[in-house]
């Protein structure tokens, strides 16, 4: 699935071609894309609108459109989207594509039909990320101590809690593994056992591995392809991700792989820390220490 870094890149590559532009006409060609709206509906309400500036929250794109209306789309599994010159044919995984005045086409791609978008004002925007995304990863209110916050009292493996949207928004099973190894955290310690030195090495070390896909163009391990068309590269540059059986980089142990909550997890059995719960202090204990 595209993470923060990959739907990053499409954002960046999309914007200074896509503002100031006017969507002539949008086909949906298949209605999982629009639901619960249909096709048509969602064609005529896009279809002559001015485009803004083009957004990201998590892993979501925001197409931004004049009267202030967004259209929201996510990815999801395999989707891509690709800016491709008019008058192309379209491939068999097409389920949307934007006809633009400049006579180029926005393409919706999407082999497992995961994909969605949905169109919303600036109240239906907030509403409906509302307690589904948590902090973006580079805003300045993402600190260590924020990071401890959300992290308290959490039982769920740091794997798990990093894969929360609600959390920290954007990451995904690549770079929670990435992040880790940076952060010498093991992916099964409880989330809520970190420290402040551990929130302080876990913040930094998501920021770098995200940092990493932006700068590498994401990663193509199945099916995705940046708004061009073209591979990334940051799978040429994981530290443990898939890399199961090779050296660790930092201290040439085996990587390995296990499960955690059925997803495939790459860390370092040797140098990855697996913390422990901290343990409750007795009542009878506390209440003689007042």
């Amino acid at each position: 699935m595209p993470e923060l870094p990959e739907v990053e890149t499409i954002r960046r590559q999309l914007a200074p071609e896509l503002r100031g532009r006017r969507i002539e006409r949008l086909e949906v060609l298949d209605p999982r894309w629009s639901r619960p709206l249909a096709p048509q509906t969602l064609a005529a309400a896009v279809g002559g609108r001015a485009i803004g500036e083009l957004g990201r929250r998590g892993k979501y794109l925001l197409l931004g459109l004049d009267r202030g209306e967004t259209l929201v789309m996510h990815l999801r599994m395999t989707g891509n989207l690709l800016l491709v010159a008019g008058g192309e044919a379209p491939g068999p995984y097409l389920r949307a594509r934007f006809l633009l005045d400049d006579g180029r086409e926005l393409w919706f791609t999407d082999p497992r039909r995961f994909g969605e978008a949905f169109l919303v004002d600036e109240s239906g925007l907030a509403a409906r990320f509302a307690g589904r995304l948590g902090v973006e990863p580079f805003a300045e209110e993402f600190t260590p101590q924020a990071l401890g916050e959300i992290a308290a009292g959490r039982t769920v493996p740091l794997k798990s809690f990093l894969l929360d949207q609600a959390g920290v928004a954007g990451i995904g099973n690549i770079y929670a593994d990435e992040a880790l190894f940076r952060a010498a955290l093991h992916p099964l310690s409880p989330a809520g056992s970190m420290r402040p030195e551990h929130h302080q090495a876990l913040r930094d070390a998501i920021r770098d591995a995200l940092r990493a896909g932006i700068d590498g163009g994401g990663a193509s391990i199945d099916d995705y392809r940046d708004a061009r068309g073209e591979r990334g590269a940051m799978q040429e540059e994981f530290l443990v991700h898939t890399r199961e059986g090779k050296p660790c980089p930092r201290c040439g142990e085996a990587i390995a792989r296990i499960l955690v909550n059925g997803r495939s997890t790459y860390y370092c059995p040797a140098c990855q820390v697996r913390l422990r719960r901290r343990p409750r202090r007795a009542r009878s204990t506390r209440a003689a220490r007042r």
